[in-house]
């Protein structure tokens, strides 16, 4: 399986998942509405497993959403993957070094809070995009 296809499947799985809470649907929930165990729809959302277009199909009914709805943004989802660097090239910046090093002086309390802001930036950026 090439690197594009896998990007692809994980993009996929995102989608699966920001619809499925959107809803308010647990994973129990909508495996059942489909035929399938849960641990199914987990493997879908994180990209571990393909989802069929049989399936893919299936659960754009179960979720109320056109099939369409899985694949918007996959195209800028590869552009933006290609023009990340290397995780090796990341972590030897000093700006992430720095970060890191702030991160770790700070206590434990603060330090969640800091964690829960920044994955909250994260799923506020993956909203608008």
């Amino acid at each position: 399986m090439g690197a594009m296809a896998t990007d692809i499947d994980l993009h996929l799985g995102r989608r699966l998942r920001r619809r499925r809470r959107l809803l308010g649907l647990t994973q129990q929930q909508l495996a059942v509405q489909v035929g399938i165990r849960f641990q199914q729809i987990q493997k879908y959302e994180c990209g571990a497993n393909r989802i069929s277009a049989a399936r893919l199909w299936q659960l754009a009914e179960a979720l109320e959403t056109p099939v369409s709805y899985f694949y918007d943004g996959v195209n800028e989802a590869l552009e933006r993957k290609d023009a990340a660097p290397a995780s090796g090239e990341m972590f030897s910046r000093k700006e992430t070094l720095d970060l890191i090093q702030a991160y770790y002086q700070l206590g434990e309390r603060p330090r969640r809070r800091l964690l829960d802001l920044a994955k909250s930036l994260h799923d506020a950026n993956d909203v608008a995009a």
